[in-house]
């Protein structure tokens, strides 16, 4: 189902008074259930040594949630500067952060040198000439090619421009080693939002198969593999939510047996973002309008800038209108301001009867909702909030305004003429 029954049963008792001490839109994140959903991944893998998740912090980049994520054992996963500034700031060092980049930058590898380093994660064979030190430390993303099928979200391996190819990897860890590495890990990415815990499985043995063959050729030995993110959930009513406890017992077996057969077995690393706060997350907004033309419109103060999946992906978010729970009502349209026709949240969506200033819950945004916010249009991103265990409601991001939006335009006048001009 989407968004947790008790996510629900805590959020809607109170969610219009809530809306009207803060207004709306807001996204809400549920604290007991993230950590619910922490600590039971936590105790699925713990029969392997080392298991650690690394929070993608892209997901949902908030302090609040990444002290969260630290409080539950995680790590982090990052991929810009500022990721690895909101890790630092909540106490996260060296091996705590995984620094998964591509196309990067001299910049972005200075730092993420600095204040204890990270496990540096490189996307490409050419990196290596351009990492300024090479660390003790090294991994290599893995992108299997024709090998494996993505899926609609992450697409076809061989045309996704992340990783190394499958003829490059024993010659970048042979580089690497040359270089001065000593340590060896490898992480690959292969799906987005699964619900075949099988999938995962597969990229298990596809890794564990593929540093043997490393190891074989080149003498060294693997301290971890990341199997990535791509953990699913269900967002819609009719999805059967992902099976990780089959999954944590078919991937625990293989490790055995690695160890059976090799003497050791590597640490399991993952990077799951959405499985962790997607469905403890909501977008709560306002109805403000309706539209009767060649389709009846439902209007609300919230718009594509706060969730944009649906316009992205065409992505469903299920909806709930507390309070009316059950009514049948219309087949509608749900739609923001922005002036873009694909600024919608639902299509076609049968509701119950809406009336302006009913509150509309749009399910499932505790990951790649607000992050993925923009200004276009001159639209300005919400508040987030938290519930918290014990029913406290804490503001976490206060929402944009004006003087944000136009804070670049205030700068110390520069001009430049090039020689010869």
């Amino acid at each position: 189902m989407p968004m947790t029954e008790n996510f629900k049963e805590r959020l809607f008792p109170s969610v219009e008074e809530i809306a009207a001490h803060y207004g709306t839109p807001f996204h809400i994140y549920d604290e007991a259930g993230i950590r619910k959903t922490g600590e039971e991944l936590n105790e699925l893998f713990s029969g392997i040594k080392g298991f650690r998740e690394y929070y993608a912090v892209k997901a949902l980049p908030n302090p609040e949630i990444l002290k969260l994520m630290k409080s539950l054992g995680f790590g982090f996963d990052c991929s810009s500067i500022p990721e690895l500034m909101l890790s630092r700031d909540i106490g996260a060092c060296g091996d705590d952060i995984m620094f998964t980049s591509n196309n990067t930058a001299p910049h972005e590898f200075l730092a993420a040198e600095e204040q204890g380093g990270c496990i540096l994660n490189l996307d490409d064979i050419s990196l290596l000439s351009k990492v300024p030190k090479m660390p003790e430390l090294i991994s290599f993303r893995y992108n299997p090619g024709p090998r494996r099928t993505g899926n609609v979200i992450i697409g076809n391996p061989v045309e996704a421009k992340y990783g190394i190819s499958h003829g490059q990897v024993v010659d970048a860890y042979r580089q690497a080693r040359d270089l001065g590495a000593k340590r060896f890990g490898i992480h690959t990415m292969v799906a987005s939002n699964e619900l075949d815990y099988s999938y995962m499985v597969q990229t298990t043995v596809m890794l564990l198969e593929l540093i043997a063959k490393v190891e074989k050729e080149l003498g060294i030995r693997f301290e971890f593999i990341n199997i990535g993110g791509g953990l699913g959930i269900p967002y819609k009513p009719e999805q059967q939510q992902l099976n990780v406890k089959a999954m944590a017992q078919e991937v625990t077996a293989l490790f055995s047996e690695f160890e059976a057969e090799h003497g050791y077995a590597p640490r399991l690393y993952m990077e799951s973002g959405r499985f962790i706060t997607g469905p403890h997350g909501a977008l709560v907004t306002k109805a403000i309008n309706k539209k009767e033309i060649y389709r009846d419109y439902v209007g609300v103060d919230a718009c594509m800038s706060a969730l944009m999946r649906p316009a992205l992906y065409e992505a469903y978010h299920h909806i709930d209108v507390p309070g009316k729970e059950g009514q049948h009502g219309h087949v509608v349209d749900v739609v923001g301001s922005l002036c873009e026709n694909n600024d919608k949240f639902a299509v076609q969506r049968e509701l119950p009867p809406i009336e302006d200033g009913d509150l509309l819950v749009i399910h499932d945004t505790g990951a790649h909702g607000h992050a993925m916010g923009f200004n276009y249009n001159g639209r300005l991103r919400p508040q987030e909030l938290m519930l918290r265990t014990d029913g406290t409601v804490e503001l976490i991001r206060r929402e944009e305004t004006v003087e944000d939006h136009f804070a670049t335009l205030s700068f110390e006048a520069k001009s430049f003429k090039p020689a010869g001009k």
